[in-house]
Protein backbone atom coordinates (compact mmCIF):
# COMPACT_ATOMS: atom_id res chain seq x y z
CA UNK A 1 0.00 0.00 0.00
CA UNK A 2 2.55 2.23 0.72
CA UNK A 3 4.69 1.88 -1.70
CA UNK A 4 1.52 2.27 -4.36
CA UNK A 5 0.89 5.45 -3.08
CA UNK A 6 4.79 6.51 -3.61
CA UNK A 7 4.86 4.60 -7.23
CA UNK A 8 1.98 6.38 -8.06
CA UNK A 9 2.64 9.54 -7.15
CA UNK A 10 6.41 9.42 -8.80
CA UNK A 11 4.24 7.81 -12.02
CA UNK A 12 1.94 10.29 -12.23
CA UNK A 13 4.94 13.03 -12.27
CA UNK A 14 6.81 11.68 -14.90
CA UNK A 15 3.71 10.54 -17.54
CA UNK A 16 2.62 14.03 -17.23
CA UNK A 17 5.87 16.47 -16.97
CA UNK A 18 8.29 13.90 -17.68
CA UNK A 19 10.49 14.96 -14.89
CA UNK A 20 12.74 11.99 -13.55
CA UNK A 21 12.22 13.06 -9.54
CA UNK A 22 14.97 11.88 -7.24
CA UNK A 23 13.67 13.84 -4.30
CA UNK A 24 10.49 11.47 -4.61
CA UNK A 25 12.32 9.70 -1.96
CA UNK A 26 12.97 12.89 0.55
CA UNK A 27 9.28 13.91 0.36
CA UNK A 28 8.63 10.17 1.67
CA UNK A 29 11.42 11.09 4.21
CA UNK A 30 10.30 14.30 4.83
CA UNK A 31 6.67 13.01 5.30
CA UNK A 32 7.56 10.61 7.89
CA UNK A 33 9.28 13.02 10.12
CA UNK A 34 6.78 15.71 10.14
CA UNK A 35 4.40 12.96 11.30
CA UNK A 36 6.65 11.80 14.05
CA UNK A 37 6.74 15.43 15.50
CA UNK A 38 3.55 15.92 14.88
CA UNK A 39 2.03 13.02 16.66
CA UNK A 40 3.82 14.15 19.65
CA UNK A 41 3.25 17.58 19.45
CA UNK A 42 -0.65 17.79 19.21
CA UNK A 43 -2.82 17.87 22.06
CA UNK A 44 -5.43 15.66 20.39
CA UNK A 45 -4.47 11.78 22.70
CA UNK A 46 -5.25 8.90 20.47
CA UNK A 47 -6.61 11.17 17.32
CA UNK A 48 -3.01 13.14 16.96
CA UNK A 49 -1.19 10.26 14.40
CA UNK A 50 -4.18 10.66 12.16
CA UNK A 51 -4.49 14.06 11.99
CA UNK A 52 -0.57 14.42 12.11
CA UNK A 53 -0.80 12.16 8.67
CA UNK A 54 -2.87 14.55 6.79
CA UNK A 55 -0.90 17.57 8.27
CA UNK A 56 2.48 15.95 7.11
CA UNK A 57 1.14 15.15 3.76
CA UNK A 58 -0.54 18.42 3.36
CA UNK A 59 2.64 20.08 4.21
CA UNK A 60 4.79 17.97 1.74
CA UNK A 61 2.31 18.27 -1.25
CA UNK A 62 2.91 22.53 -0.30
CA UNK A 63 7.16 22.03 -0.12
CA UNK A 64 6.19 20.24 -3.81
CA UNK A 65 4.02 23.43 -4.93
CA UNK A 66 6.69 25.44 -3.74
CA UNK A 67 9.70 23.46 -5.90
CA UNK A 68 7.69 23.41 -8.76
CA UNK A 69 6.99 26.86 -9.28
CA UNK A 70 9.86 28.40 -7.75
CA UNK A 71 12.72 25.81 -9.37
CA UNK A 72 11.81 23.45 -11.87
CA UNK A 73 9.40 25.95 -13.70
CA UNK A 74 12.27 28.25 -14.68
CA UNK A 75 14.21 25.26 -16.36
CA UNK A 76 11.27 23.65 -18.18
CA UNK A 77 12.59 25.06 -21.50
CA UNK A 78 16.29 23.25 -20.69
CA UNK A 79 16.66 20.09 -21.50
CA UNK A 80 14.30 17.65 -19.69
CA UNK A 81 17.79 16.39 -17.94
CA UNK A 82 18.49 19.52 -16.33
CA UNK A 83 15.10 18.92 -14.38
CA UNK A 84 16.90 15.63 -12.79
CA UNK A 85 19.68 17.73 -11.63
CA UNK A 86 17.71 20.60 -10.02
CA UNK A 87 15.61 17.32 -7.90
CA UNK A 88 19.14 15.61 -6.89
CA UNK A 89 20.16 19.05 -5.72
CA UNK A 90 16.94 18.73 -3.20
CA UNK A 91 17.72 15.44 -2.05
CA UNK A 92 21.15 16.66 -0.86
CA UNK A 93 19.53 19.64 0.57
CA UNK A 94 16.54 18.03 2.19
CA UNK A 95 18.88 15.19 3.68
CA UNK A 96 20.38 17.82 5.12
CA UNK A 97 17.78 19.37 6.77
CA UNK A 98 16.33 16.50 8.29
CA UNK A 99 19.44 15.95 10.15
CA UNK A 100 19.77 19.43 11.17
CA UNK A 101 16.21 19.35 13.13
CA UNK A 102 16.18 15.97 13.92
CA UNK A 103 19.73 14.84 14.38
CA UNK A 104 21.09 11.30 12.79
CA UNK A 105 20.10 8.80 15.56
CA UNK A 106 17.08 6.12 14.33
CA UNK A 107 13.41 6.98 15.57
CA UNK A 108 10.61 4.87 16.36
CA UNK A 109 7.56 6.22 15.93
CA UNK A 110 3.98 5.63 17.49
CA UNK A 111 1.82 2.91 16.93
CA UNK A 112 -1.59 3.61 15.36
CA UNK A 113 -4.46 3.84 18.26
CA UNK A 114 -6.86 1.38 17.70
CA UNK A 115 -4.66 -0.47 15.25
CA UNK A 116 -2.07 -1.91 17.85
CA UNK A 117 -1.42 -5.78 18.28
CA UNK A 118 -2.03 -8.60 15.83
CA UNK A 119 -4.96 -10.90 14.30
CA UNK A 120 -4.54 -14.59 13.67
CA UNK A 121 -5.06 -15.59 9.76
CA UNK A 122 -4.60 -19.79 9.18
CA UNK A 123 -2.35 -20.12 11.78
CA UNK A 124 -0.44 -16.94 11.33
CA UNK A 125 0.17 -13.72 13.21
CA UNK A 126 -0.46 -10.75 11.02
CA UNK A 127 -0.05 -6.53 12.45
CA UNK A 128 -3.40 -4.87 12.41
CA UNK A 129 -1.91 -2.29 10.98
CA UNK A 130 -0.80 -3.79 7.77
CA UNK A 131 -3.90 -5.45 7.30
CA UNK A 132 -5.74 -1.57 7.71
CA UNK A 133 -2.96 -0.63 5.13
CA UNK A 134 -3.96 -3.41 2.49
CA UNK A 135 -7.59 -2.58 3.18
CA UNK A 136 -6.90 1.05 2.57
CA UNK A 137 -5.28 0.60 -0.84
CA UNK A 138 -7.99 -0.51 -3.34
CA UNK A 139 -9.74 2.68 -1.60
CA UNK A 140 -7.00 5.13 -2.58
CA UNK A 141 -6.69 3.52 -5.67
CA UNK A 142 -10.52 3.93 -6.65
CA UNK A 143 -10.29 7.65 -5.45
CA UNK A 144 -7.76 8.19 -7.48
CA UNK A 145 -9.40 6.36 -10.39
CA UNK A 146 -12.27 8.90 -9.92
CA UNK A 147 -10.32 11.40 -9.87
CA UNK A 148 -8.72 10.75 -12.96
CA UNK A 149 -11.81 9.25 -14.74
CA UNK A 150 -14.62 10.80 -13.58
CA UNK A 151 -13.28 14.87 -14.10
CA UNK A 152 -11.95 17.42 -16.48
CA UNK A 153 -8.79 17.88 -14.64
CA UNK A 154 -8.48 13.47 -14.59
CA UNK A 155 -8.95 13.91 -18.11
CA UNK A 156 -6.37 16.13 -19.60
CA UNK A 157 -3.72 14.42 -17.04
CA UNK A 158 -4.57 10.99 -18.79
CA UNK A 159 -4.65 12.83 -21.79
CA UNK A 160 -0.92 14.23 -20.74
CA UNK A 161 0.69 11.06 -20.25
CA UNK A 162 -0.35 9.76 -23.90
CA UNK A 163 0.55 13.13 -25.75
CA UNK A 164 1.73 16.32 -23.99
CA UNK A 165 2.45 17.81 -27.30
CA UNK A 166 -1.00 17.23 -28.24
CA UNK A 167 -2.70 18.85 -25.37
CA UNK A 168 -0.64 21.83 -25.37
CA UNK A 169 -1.60 22.35 -29.02
CA UNK A 170 -4.99 22.23 -27.66
CA UNK A 171 -4.60 25.28 -25.19
CA UNK A 172 -4.18 24.17 -21.88
CA UNK A 173 -2.40 26.29 -19.85
CA UNK A 174 0.86 23.59 -19.25
CA UNK A 175 2.18 25.68 -16.46
CA UNK A 176 -1.03 24.58 -14.58
CA UNK A 177 -1.13 21.72 -15.26
CA UNK A 178 1.67 20.56 -13.91
CA UNK A 179 2.16 22.27 -11.24
CA UNK A 180 -1.08 21.01 -9.86
CA UNK A 181 0.56 17.11 -10.89
CA UNK A 182 3.27 17.72 -9.14
CA UNK A 183 1.26 18.51 -6.03
CA UNK A 184 -0.56 15.38 -6.20
CA UNK A 185 2.34 13.27 -6.62
CA UNK A 186 4.19 15.32 -3.36
CA UNK A 187 1.28 14.64 -1.38
CA UNK A 188 0.98 11.10 -2.36
CA UNK A 189 4.61 10.37 -1.55
CA UNK A 190 4.08 12.65 1.52
CA UNK A 191 0.93 10.14 2.54
CA UNK A 192 3.07 7.05 2.00
CA UNK A 193 6.11 8.10 4.45
CA UNK A 194 3.28 9.30 7.02
CA UNK A 195 1.57 6.05 6.81
CA UNK A 196 5.04 4.45 7.30
CA UNK A 197 5.89 6.10 10.83
CA UNK A 198 4.52 3.07 12.63
CA UNK A 199 5.86 0.10 11.10
CA UNK A 200 9.71 1.06 10.68
CA UNK A 201 11.98 3.22 12.42
CA UNK A 202 12.96 6.42 10.96
CA UNK A 203 16.59 7.23 9.57
CA UNK A 204 18.68 9.34 6.97
CA UNK A 205 18.72 7.28 4.50
CA UNK A 206 15.35 5.43 4.18
CA UNK A 207 14.49 8.27 0.70
CA UNK A 208 17.37 6.12 -0.75
CA UNK A 209 16.25 2.74 -0.55
CA UNK A 210 12.12 3.71 -0.97
CA UNK A 211 13.09 5.55 -4.81
CA UNK A 212 14.22 2.87 -5.79
CA UNK A 213 11.79 0.13 -4.96
CA UNK A 214 9.49 2.98 -6.27
CA UNK A 215 11.16 3.01 -9.64
CA UNK A 216 11.03 -0.58 -9.88
CA UNK A 217 6.81 -0.35 -9.33
CA UNK A 218 6.56 2.80 -11.92
CA UNK A 219 8.36 0.62 -14.65
CA UNK A 220 6.67 -2.74 -14.06
CA UNK A 221 3.37 -1.00 -14.08
CA UNK A 222 3.63 1.16 -16.90
CA UNK A 223 5.06 4.84 -16.27
CA UNK A 224 1.86 7.26 -15.96
CA UNK A 225 -0.55 4.65 -14.76
CA UNK A 226 -1.63 4.19 -11.49
CA UNK A 227 -3.78 0.56 -12.13
CA UNK A 228 -0.45 -0.63 -13.22
CA UNK A 229 1.28 0.79 -10.20
CA UNK A 230 -1.21 -0.98 -8.10
CA UNK A 231 -0.49 -4.20 -9.44
CA UNK A 232 3.03 -3.70 -9.82
CA UNK A 233 3.26 -2.90 -6.27
CA UNK A 234 1.50 -5.96 -5.47
CA UNK A 235 3.53 -8.05 -7.66
CA UNK A 236 6.94 -6.48 -6.11
CA UNK A 237 5.22 -7.51 -2.28
CA UNK A 238 4.94 -11.07 -3.61
CA UNK A 239 8.19 -11.96 -5.02
CA UNK A 240 10.25 -9.69 -2.44
CA UNK A 241 7.88 -11.99 0.16
CA UNK A 242 8.93 -15.46 -1.51
CA UNK A 243 12.48 -14.47 -2.23
CA UNK A 244 12.93 -13.81 1.74
CA UNK A 245 11.56 -17.39 2.24
CA UNK A 246 12.69 -19.51 -0.78
CA UNK A 247 15.76 -17.66 -1.92
CA UNK A 248 17.41 -15.24 0.89
CA UNK A 249 20.44 -15.41 -0.91
CA UNK A 250 19.43 -13.86 -4.18
CA UNK A 251 16.22 -12.07 -2.46
CA UNK A 252 17.46 -8.56 -3.73
CA UNK A 253 18.23 -9.58 -7.28
CA UNK A 254 14.71 -10.77 -7.82
CA UNK A 255 13.05 -7.98 -7.88
CA UNK A 256 14.98 -5.89 -10.61
CA UNK A 257 15.27 -9.28 -12.52
CA UNK A 258 11.62 -8.61 -12.85
CA UNK A 259 11.99 -5.42 -13.67
CA UNK A 260 14.61 -5.96 -16.24
CA UNK A 261 12.02 -8.97 -17.97
CA UNK A 262 9.75 -6.40 -18.23
CA UNK A 263 11.40 -3.65 -19.89
CA UNK A 264 12.63 -6.42 -22.57
CA UNK A 265 9.45 -8.12 -22.99
CA UNK A 266 7.02 -4.83 -22.84
CA UNK A 267 9.42 -2.31 -22.20
CA UNK A 268 6.11 0.12 -21.34
CA UNK A 269 5.01 -2.03 -18.64
CA UNK A 270 2.42 -4.14 -17.42
CA UNK A 271 -0.44 -1.93 -18.18
CA UNK A 272 0.83 1.17 -19.73
CA UNK A 273 0.90 2.21 -23.41
CA UNK A 274 4.18 3.15 -25.79
CA UNK A 275 4.95 7.09 -25.96
CA UNK A 276 3.39 8.91 -28.64
CA UNK A 277 6.14 9.75 -31.22
CA UNK A 278 7.96 13.12 -30.93
CA UNK A 279 7.37 15.18 -33.43
CA UNK A 280 10.61 17.13 -33.60
CA UNK A 281 13.92 15.77 -34.56
CA UNK A 282 15.91 15.16 -32.29
CA UNK A 283 16.04 15.12 -28.86
CA UNK A 284 16.75 16.72 -25.48
CA UNK A 285 20.38 16.22 -25.61
CA UNK A 286 21.04 17.10 -29.50
CA UNK A 287 23.42 19.38 -30.01
CA UNK A 288 26.95 19.73 -30.54
CA UNK A 289 29.61 17.32 -29.32
CA UNK A 290 32.60 19.41 -30.35
CA UNK A 291 35.82 20.01 -27.70
CA UNK A 292 33.73 23.06 -26.04
CA UNK A 293 37.32 25.32 -24.96
CA UNK A 294 40.11 26.55 -26.81
CA UNK A 295 43.12 23.81 -27.45
CA UNK A 296 45.65 26.26 -25.76
CA UNK A 297 43.58 25.64 -22.09
CA UNK A 298 43.58 22.12 -22.81
CA UNK A 299 47.36 22.39 -22.73
CA UNK A 300 47.61 24.70 -20.33
CA UNK A 301 45.55 22.36 -17.99
CA UNK A 302 47.35 19.13 -18.46
CA UNK A 303 50.74 21.21 -17.92
CA UNK A 304 49.44 22.48 -14.33
CA UNK A 305 48.39 18.55 -13.75
CA UNK A 306 52.14 18.10 -14.33
CA UNK A 307 53.78 20.15 -13.10
CA UNK A 308 51.69 21.39 -9.64
CA UNK A 309 50.79 18.23 -7.72
CA UNK A 310 54.39 18.10 -6.40
CA UNK A 311 54.09 21.55 -4.88
CA UNK A 312 51.01 20.39 -2.66
CA UNK A 313 50.17 19.04 0.15
CA UNK A 314 49.36 14.80 0.12
CA UNK A 315 45.96 15.48 0.58
CA UNK A 316 45.37 17.62 -2.04
CA UNK A 317 47.36 14.98 -4.52
CA UNK A 318 44.82 12.46 -3.04
CA UNK A 319 41.48 14.99 -4.05
CA UNK A 320 43.31 15.55 -7.80
CA UNK A 321 43.59 11.47 -7.97
CA UNK A 322 39.93 11.42 -7.19
CA UNK A 323 38.64 14.21 -9.53
CA UNK A 324 40.59 12.44 -12.37
CA UNK A 325 39.36 9.26 -11.55
CA UNK A 326 35.61 10.74 -11.94
CA UNK A 327 36.45 12.94 -14.86
CA UNK A 328 36.86 9.84 -16.59
CA UNK A 329 34.05 8.34 -15.50
CA UNK A 330 32.13 11.61 -16.84
CA UNK A 331 33.73 11.49 -19.84
CA UNK A 332 32.90 7.91 -20.82
CA UNK A 333 29.21 8.67 -19.89
CA UNK A 334 29.30 11.70 -22.23
CA UNK A 335 29.98 8.94 -24.63
CA UNK A 336 26.62 7.49 -24.62
CA UNK A 337 24.89 11.24 -23.28
CA UNK A 338 25.97 13.53 -25.31
CA UNK A 339 27.51 11.70 -28.74
CA UNK A 340 25.38 9.03 -28.57
CA UNK A 341 21.99 10.07 -27.09
CA UNK A 342 21.59 7.34 -24.95
CA UNK A 343 20.66 8.60 -21.13
CA UNK A 344 21.95 5.78 -19.04
CA UNK A 345 20.66 5.62 -15.25
CA UNK A 346 23.15 2.11 -14.42
CA UNK A 347 26.38 3.85 -15.66
CA UNK A 348 27.75 2.97 -12.06
CA UNK A 349 27.35 -0.93 -13.23
CA UNK A 350 30.87 -0.16 -15.02
CA UNK A 351 32.65 1.76 -12.62
CA UNK A 352 31.68 -0.61 -10.05
CA UNK A 353 32.77 -3.79 -12.10
CA UNK A 354 35.63 -2.26 -12.81
CA UNK A 355 36.58 -1.84 -9.58
CA UNK A 356 35.36 -4.93 -8.49
CA UNK A 357 37.21 -6.67 -10.93
CA UNK A 358 40.48 -5.14 -9.80
CA UNK A 359 39.56 -6.00 -6.54
CA UNK A 360 38.77 -9.58 -6.89
CA UNK A 361 41.43 -10.01 -9.21
CA UNK A 362 43.82 -9.37 -6.61
CA UNK A 363 42.26 -10.56 -4.13
CA UNK A 364 41.50 -14.42 -4.96
CA UNK A 365 43.36 -14.66 -8.43
CA UNK A 366 46.49 -13.09 -6.52
CA UNK A 367 46.71 -11.09 -9.44
CA UNK A 368 49.75 -8.15 -9.37
CA UNK A 369 48.53 -5.23 -9.09
CA UNK A 370 49.16 -3.89 -12.46
CA UNK A 371 47.48 -6.56 -13.97
CA UNK A 372 44.51 -6.15 -11.78
CA UNK A 373 44.25 -2.29 -13.03
CA UNK A 374 44.88 -3.50 -16.77
CA UNK A 375 41.70 -6.33 -16.16
CA UNK A 376 39.63 -4.33 -14.54
CA UNK A 377 37.98 -1.97 -17.59
CA UNK A 378 38.27 -5.40 -19.94
CA UNK A 379 35.72 -6.85 -16.98
CA UNK A 380 33.89 -3.89 -17.02
CA UNK A 381 33.48 -4.37 -21.23
CA UNK A 382 32.62 -7.63 -20.98
CA UNK A 383 29.59 -7.25 -18.86
CA UNK A 384 28.17 -4.16 -20.71
CA UNK A 385 28.64 -6.13 -23.68
CA UNK A 386 26.26 -8.80 -22.37
CA UNK A 387 23.40 -6.36 -20.91
CA UNK A 388 24.32 -3.64 -23.45
CA UNK A 389 22.91 -6.35 -25.76
CA UNK A 390 19.55 -5.94 -24.66
CA UNK A 391 19.70 -2.27 -23.25
CA UNK A 392 20.35 -1.01 -27.13
CA UNK A 393 16.68 -2.52 -28.26
CA UNK A 394 15.29 0.22 -26.39
CA UNK A 395 15.09 3.94 -26.35
CA UNK A 396 14.27 6.94 -24.77
CA UNK A 397 13.23 6.67 -20.73
CA UNK A 398 13.44 2.78 -21.18
CA UNK A 399 16.78 2.51 -22.23
CA UNK A 400 17.73 4.71 -18.90
CA UNK A 401 15.56 2.48 -17.00
CA UNK A 402 16.76 -1.12 -18.25
CA UNK A 403 20.47 0.14 -17.24
CA UNK A 404 19.19 1.08 -14.08
CA UNK A 405 18.10 -2.24 -13.50
CA UNK A 406 21.25 -4.45 -14.66
CA UNK A 407 23.02 -1.91 -12.38
CA UNK A 408 21.34 -2.94 -9.44
CA UNK A 409 21.56 -6.26 -10.45
CA UNK A 410 25.03 -5.90 -10.16
CA UNK A 411 24.45 -4.39 -6.56
CA UNK A 412 22.54 -7.03 -5.23
CA UNK A 413 24.81 -9.47 -6.26
CA UNK A 414 28.08 -7.96 -4.52
CA UNK A 415 25.53 -7.36 -1.67
CA UNK A 416 24.53 -10.58 -1.13
CA UNK A 417 27.56 -12.51 -2.46
CA UNK A 418 29.07 -12.33 1.10
CA UNK A 419 31.43 -15.44 0.12
CA UNK A 420 33.29 -13.65 -2.65
CA UNK A 421 32.57 -10.20 -2.75
CA UNK A 422 32.48 -9.75 1.01
CA UNK A 423 29.06 -8.17 0.95
CA UNK A 424 28.25 -4.99 3.49
CA UNK A 425 31.94 -5.25 5.04
CA UNK A 426 33.37 -4.75 0.93
CA UNK A 427 36.79 -6.08 0.08
CA UNK A 428 39.96 -4.59 2.00
CA UNK A 429 43.47 -4.01 1.74
CA UNK A 430 43.39 -2.95 -2.07
CA UNK A 431 46.68 -0.78 -2.55
CA UNK A 432 49.37 -0.31 -5.63
CA UNK A 433 52.02 -1.96 -6.02
CA UNK A 434 54.85 -0.74 -3.52
CA UNK A 435 56.72 1.02 -6.57
CA UNK A 436 53.42 2.99 -6.82
CA UNK A 437 52.79 3.34 -3.32
CA UNK A 438 54.09 6.96 -2.81
CA UNK A 439 51.63 9.68 -3.46
CA UNK A 440 52.70 11.41 -6.36
CA UNK A 441 53.63 8.12 -8.29
CA UNK A 442 49.97 7.13 -8.15
CA UNK A 443 48.81 10.14 -9.07
CA UNK A 444 50.98 10.32 -12.29
CA UNK A 445 49.55 6.82 -13.05
CA UNK A 446 45.90 7.93 -12.76
CA UNK A 447 47.04 10.82 -14.47
CA UNK A 448 47.85 8.46 -17.31
CA UNK A 449 45.15 6.37 -17.24
CA UNK A 450 42.55 9.75 -17.02
CA UNK A 451 44.44 11.88 -19.88
CA UNK A 452 44.78 8.82 -22.05
CA UNK A 453 41.26 7.72 -21.68
CA UNK A 454 39.77 11.26 -22.21
CA UNK A 455 41.84 11.72 -25.18
CA UNK A 456 40.78 8.63 -26.49
CA UNK A 457 37.00 9.10 -25.88
CA UNK A 458 37.79 12.79 -27.19
CA UNK A 459 39.08 11.25 -30.71
CA UNK A 460 36.32 8.66 -31.15
CA UNK A 461 33.44 11.07 -30.59
CA UNK A 462 35.18 13.14 -33.60
CA UNK A 463 35.43 10.37 -35.45
CA UNK A 464 33.56 8.47 -38.59
CA UNK A 465 32.44 6.33 -35.68
CA UNK A 466 31.21 9.45 -33.57
CA UNK A 467 29.40 11.42 -36.65
CA UNK A 468 27.26 8.18 -36.95
CA UNK A 469 26.28 8.21 -33.50
CA UNK A 470 25.34 11.81 -33.27
CA UNK A 471 23.75 11.32 -36.98
CA UNK A 472 21.88 8.57 -35.06
CA UNK A 473 21.16 10.56 -31.63
CA UNK A 474 19.58 13.36 -34.07
CA UNK A 475 17.62 11.17 -36.61
CA UNK A 476 17.93 7.94 -36.35
CA UNK A 477 15.27 7.06 -39.05
CA UNK A 478 17.13 8.75 -41.76
CA UNK A 479 20.69 7.03 -40.22
CA UNK A 480 19.09 4.09 -40.70
CA UNK A 481 17.76 4.64 -44.16
CA UNK A 482 21.04 5.57 -45.46
CA UNK A 483 22.45 1.91 -44.41
CA UNK A 484 23.95 2.88 -40.54
CA UNK A 485 23.37 -1.07 -38.31
CA UNK A 486 22.10 1.58 -35.37
CA UNK A 487 21.94 -1.32 -32.79
CA UNK A 488 25.30 -2.43 -33.68
CA UNK A 489 26.97 1.28 -33.18
CA UNK A 490 25.06 1.85 -30.20
CA UNK A 491 25.63 -1.49 -28.41
CA UNK A 492 29.42 -0.48 -29.29
CA UNK A 493 29.59 2.49 -28.00
CA UNK A 494 28.35 1.01 -24.80
CA UNK A 495 30.99 -1.44 -24.70
CA UNK A 496 33.60 1.47 -25.29
CA UNK A 497 31.94 3.58 -22.06
CA UNK A 498 32.14 0.56 -19.91
CA UNK A 499 35.74 -0.54 -20.54
CA UNK A 500 36.79 3.69 -19.34
CA UNK A 501 34.20 3.57 -16.94
CA UNK A 502 35.42 0.47 -15.78
CA UNK A 503 39.47 2.18 -15.89
CA UNK A 504 37.75 4.88 -13.94
CA UNK A 505 36.63 2.42 -11.03
CA UNK A 506 40.37 0.79 -11.18
CA UNK A 507 41.69 3.81 -10.89
CA UNK A 508 38.99 4.94 -7.99
CA UNK A 509 39.73 1.89 -5.80
CA UNK A 510 43.29 1.57 -5.81
CA UNK A 511 42.96 4.94 -4.41
CA UNK A 512 40.75 4.02 -1.47
CA UNK A 513 42.26 0.43 -0.97
CA UNK A 514 38.98 -1.14 -0.39
CA UNK A 515 35.38 -1.47 -2.59
CA UNK A 516 32.15 -1.84 -1.44
CA UNK A 517 28.61 -2.15 -2.74
CA UNK A 518 27.98 1.73 -2.95
CA UNK A 519 30.08 1.51 -5.92
CA UNK A 520 27.08 0.17 -7.68
CA UNK A 521 24.59 2.49 -6.40
CA UNK A 522 21.98 4.41 -7.55
CA UNK A 523 23.78 7.30 -6.36
CA UNK A 524 27.18 6.67 -8.08
CA UNK A 525 25.46 6.21 -11.25
CA UNK A 526 23.57 9.44 -10.71
CA UNK A 527 26.50 11.85 -9.83
CA UNK A 528 28.36 11.14 -13.42
CA UNK A 529 24.85 12.31 -15.21
CA UNK A 530 25.05 15.37 -12.41
CA UNK A 531 28.61 16.06 -13.52
CA UNK A 532 28.07 15.58 -17.16
CA UNK A 533 25.06 18.33 -16.99
CA UNK A 534 26.63 20.54 -14.63
CA UNK A 535 29.61 20.97 -16.93
CA UNK A 536 27.30 20.80 -20.51
CA UNK A 537 26.36 17.83 -22.25
CA UNK A 538 26.42 19.52 -25.67
CA UNK A 539 30.30 19.49 -25.17
CA UNK A 540 32.37 16.84 -24.62
CA UNK A 541 34.58 19.21 -22.48
CA UNK A 542 31.50 19.65 -19.88
CA UNK A 543 31.82 16.27 -18.41
CA UNK A 544 35.52 16.44 -17.09
CA UNK A 545 35.01 20.28 -16.16
CA UNK A 546 31.32 19.09 -14.60
CA UNK A 547 33.68 16.47 -12.89
CA UNK A 548 36.12 18.76 -11.40
CA UNK A 549 33.20 21.51 -10.13
CA UNK A 550 31.53 19.02 -8.47
CA UNK A 551 34.44 17.13 -6.76
CA UNK A 552 35.45 20.26 -5.89
CA UNK A 553 32.69 21.74 -4.01
CA UNK A 554 31.72 18.07 -2.83
CA UNK A 555 35.62 18.32 -0.92
CA UNK A 556 35.62 22.25 0.26
CA UNK A 557 31.78 21.56 1.36
CA UNK A 558 32.62 18.33 3.03
CA UNK A 559 36.00 20.03 5.41
CA UNK A 560 33.96 22.89 6.29
CA UNK A 561 30.79 22.05 7.33
CA UNK A 562 29.39 18.77 8.67
CA UNK A 563 26.08 19.91 6.27
CA UNK A 564 28.20 19.84 3.56
CA UNK A 565 25.37 18.29 1.36
CA UNK A 566 23.05 21.59 1.77
CA UNK A 567 25.77 24.02 0.68
CA UNK A 568 26.42 21.17 -2.28
CA UNK A 569 22.46 21.71 -3.34
CA UNK A 570 21.93 25.17 -3.07
CA UNK A 571 25.30 25.73 -5.59
CA UNK A 572 24.25 23.24 -7.42
CA UNK A 573 20.70 24.73 -7.84
CA UNK A 574 22.60 28.21 -8.16
CA UNK A 575 24.14 26.56 -11.13
CA UNK A 576 21.72 25.56 -13.18
CA UNK A 577 19.39 28.31 -13.05
CA UNK A 578 22.00 30.41 -13.93
CA UNK A 579 23.50 27.98 -16.90
CA UNK A 580 20.29 26.09 -17.75
CA UNK A 581 22.17 24.33 -20.18
CA UNK A 582 25.76 22.93 -18.38
CA UNK A 583 28.42 26.02 -17.91
CA UNK A 584 30.49 25.06 -20.81
CA UNK A 585 26.91 24.45 -23.06
CA UNK A 586 26.02 28.13 -22.23
CA UNK A 587 29.60 30.24 -22.52
CA UNK A 588 30.24 28.30 -26.01
CA UNK A 589 26.93 29.61 -26.70
CA UNK A 590 27.70 32.62 -26.00
CA UNK A 591 31.11 33.13 -27.82
CA UNK A 592 29.24 31.76 -30.54
CA UNK A 593 26.47 34.27 -30.89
Amino acid sequence: MVLFLIASGLSLIFGVTRIVNFAHGSFYMLAAYLTYTLTAALPLGGGSFYVAVLLAAAAVGAVGFAVETALLRRVYRAPELYQLLLTFALVLVVADAVRFFWGTENKTGPAAPGLAGSVPIAGQLFPTYDLALIALGPVVAAALWGLFYRTKWGILIRAATQDREMVAALGVDQAKLFTSVFVLGSFLAGLGGALQVPRQALTNVMDTSIIVEAFVVVVIGGMGSVPGALLAAVVIGVVDAFGVLLLPKASLVMMFVVMAVVLIVRPWGLLGRPEAQARTAGGALAGGSAVGVPRAWVVAVLAALVAVPPLLPTFYVWVLVEILAFALFAASLHLLMGTGGMVSFGHAAAFGLGAYGSALLMHWAKAPMPLAFAGAPLVAALCAALYGYFCVRLTSIYFAMLTLAFAQIAYAIVHQWYDVTGGDNGLLGIWPAPWLAAPLRYYYLALTASAVGITLLALIGRAPFGLTLRAVRDHARRAEAVGVNIRVHQWTAFVVAGFFGGLAGATFVFLKGSVFPDYLAVRMSVEPLVMVLLGGVQVFAGAPVGAAIYKLLDTVATRYTEYWQVVLGAILMVLVLVFPRGILGVLSERRRG
